[in-house]
């Protein structure tokens, strides 16, 4: 029997950031600050999402001069559905809807 988890609320606050920037790709240092989270928080995260297929990465490939180049993040469409999930959960344990879930629709394949 496949036991299944639900998100940590930093995981879930981190999908729901990230679904809220639709197809727009997202830094992992603006998500810390957004969340207001450590980047030891943050990038594991990022990282174990990425593992699972949810987050789609890229490097960033016009950096303003000086600065070296930085990881981008965005959902991909599973990871769309697990923050579609998530933020219907937390609604209906709330009973209010959940930060940015009108943003939640899937993204076309």
């Amino acid at each position: 029997m496949v036991r299944a988890r639900q998100p940590s609320p930093q995981t879930a606050a981190v999908l729901v950031a990230l679904a809220e920037t639709g197809d727009g790709w997202s830094h992992g240092y603006d998500l810390c600050r957004a969340l207001d989270l450590k980047a030891g928080t943050v990038y594991p995260i990022l990282i174990r999402l990425a593992e699972r297929g949810h987050v789609e990465t890229s490097w960033e490939t016009d950096p303003p001069r000086g600065r070296p180049p930085r990881h981008l993040y965005r959902l991909s469409t599973a990871g769309a559905e697990l923050a579609r999930t998530v933020a219907e959960a937390a609604r209906a344990a709330e009973g209010a809807p959940a930060p940015g879930a009108a943003r939640l629709a899937p993204r076309p394949a």
